[in-house]
């Protein structure tokens, strides 16, 4: 009993002495040294490049705490004139999606045509997270459904509830995290793909899931790229039905109809198709809102600028988009210092190359989330969120783009600690990642900001009609006046 108690008075000792000396942060700051974690390596060159060009600066949470509040004015003008007054600390940017709110409004007005979104991110809204949701928000209110673009395979097809997605082990894909010259150019998600082999069966089938609004394929529609290989077939069946289609691979972009109408399901079986890049099917309607999900984890955005701007144009020319969503920020965290500007200098060429990828198309940039580590034994805020946050909020006010800062509408620091702790928990016990309660009220809280800035713009819009009409009126009465005194006149000539 005594040797016990002597253990126990020793133990205590020991742990009081060397608590006093533990460092604040017990996870290294360094790059994780694990083939466990994915990232893109244009993030990786561009951390490189920034060691010789940045000094680090390496800033205690507190510090970073107490620059919380922010003042300053900013006057943004792009080339349509349009401005922003808001302060940079509480810049959204809903003035830069006024295309986007003009397709909105068309399609609410005139009830006709189809406005889509292109939701780009990482792991956020790996399975559909976020996405599926903003989808189903939008398609309540104005109409469409389906799940939209999906590409050949996916690694989190398992993971998405929103449609059962199935494929053959013998595809070969390449993809814009980690190749920079494909043989042939990317496709809208960021990926392409190849027959691996003739031997074998090669094929991809895709399933309907229950989420309202997204319980039927919609006319389905392959897409895939140019080759020399003219003997490429795919056999589409459904239920007891086969159908053999030729792919003529002749244009930078071609697309097969692989049925007319809504379907539950549907297999693709690829024949002698080696060669022919393969990017995936639309299944989307022709009306209402439709927002297809491009996630790719391990994504820090750069990639982005690997697109080939010929055949996006071609991309766009067929599907429309009138908003590219930005989320990105998860990997992007703890690589190199707190100084984020060389991010902020690279999606300022990432936003721009997109623009001439999709012309016209309005951009949202979406900040990072709050992401928790242990300081003195304790989750907190990290230290590199509100740095990172702030990194992506300036190259959104520079490139004239919206924003939703993500990390304060959370509740911003500490945040996350409430979401994954207390109930209803929200978030993982990562505490970096949203669970379906959290995906969800995510999506609400986007969906939210947009149609906030919608009814501005409807509101202006309103504005500008009345204006319209007041002033056809006022024209119509000075012709009418003038007419009268024309009038006037020739009756006295007359006389």
């Amino acid at each position: 009993m005594i040797q016990s108690l002597a253990i126990i008075i020793l133990a205590s000792g020991f742990f009081l002495f060397f608590k006093a000396n533990l460092p604040q942060k017990i996870f290294s700051e360094e790059k994780p040294k694990t083939s466990n974690v994915v990232i893109d390596s244009l993030l990786l060159e561009a951390i490189e490049n920034e060691k010789g060009a940045v000094e680090k600066e390496k800033v205690d949470s507190k510090e970073v705490e107490n620059e919380e509040t922010e003042k300053g004015e900013v006057l943004i003008i792009n080339e349509e004139d349009l401005f922003s007054n808001e302060s940079e600390a509480n810049f959204k940017g809903m003035v830069f999606l006024d295309y986007f709110f003009g397709r909105l409004y068309q399609l609410e007005n005139q009830s006709e045509g189809r406005v889509r979104i292109a939701y780009y991110g990482d792991s956020m809204t790996d399975g559909d997270m976020i996405v599926q949701d903003l989808r189903k928000n939008y398609q309540d209110k104005y109409g469409g459904s389906g799940v939209g673009f999906v590409q050949i395979t996916s690694e989190s097809a398992q993971s998405r509830g929103s449609i059962t997605h199935k494929y053959s082990p013998n595809w070969k894909v390449q993809s814009y995290l980690n190749v920079k010259k494909p043989r042939k150019p990317f496709g809208i998600s960021g990926q392409v793909f190849f027959v691996k082999d003739t031997v074998k069966p090669t094929w991809v089938s895709y399933q309907a899931g229950n989420i309202r609004n997204m319980t039927t394929l919609n006319s389905p529609t392959l897409y895939y790229g140019r080759s020399t290989n003219t003997r490429g077939t795919v056999e589409v069946v459904m239920q007891k039905d086969t159908l053999r289609k030729t792919l003529q691979a002749t244009q930078a972009l071609n697309k097969l109809k692989l049925a007319k109408g809504a379907i539950r399901q549907l297999k693709i079986q690829f024949v002698q198709a080696d060669s022919i890049p393969l990017y995936g099917i639309d299944v989307s309607s022709a009306t209402g809102v439709q927002v297809d999900n491009y996630s790719s984890r391990g994504n820090s955005g750069l990639p982005l600028s690997l697109f080939n701007v010929g055949v996006m144009q071609q991309f766009q020319k067929e599907l429309d988009y009138s908003l590219i969503i930005l989320h990105y920020g998860t990997n992007v965290l703890n690589y190199g210092s707190y100084n984020y500007s060389w991010y902020t200098k690279q999606m300022n060429k990432v936003v721009s190359h997109l623009r001439q990828c999709f012309p016209k198309a309005s951009i949202l940039v979406i900040s990072t989330a709050d992401k928790s580590t242990k300081y003195n034994l304790t989750m907190q805020t990290d230290s590199a969120v509100t740095p990172l946050m702030r990194a992506q909020r300036k190259y959104a006010i520079e490139s004239k783009t919206g924003f939703f800062n993500l990390y304060e509408a959370m509740g911003g620091r500490g945040s996350m600690v409430k979401w994954v702790e207390e109930s209803p928990t929200k978030a993982n016990k990562d505490y970096t990642h949203f669970n379906f309660r959290g995906a969800q009220a995510v999506s609400a809280l986007i969906f939210k900001q947009l149609e906030e800035g919608y009814a501005t713009y409807k509101g202006e819009k309103g504005r500008e009609t009345k204006a319209q009409e007041i002033k056809q009126k006022e024209d119509s009465v000075q012709t009418k006046k003038v007419q009268n005194e024309i009038d006037t006149v020739s009756n006295d000539k007359m006389e």
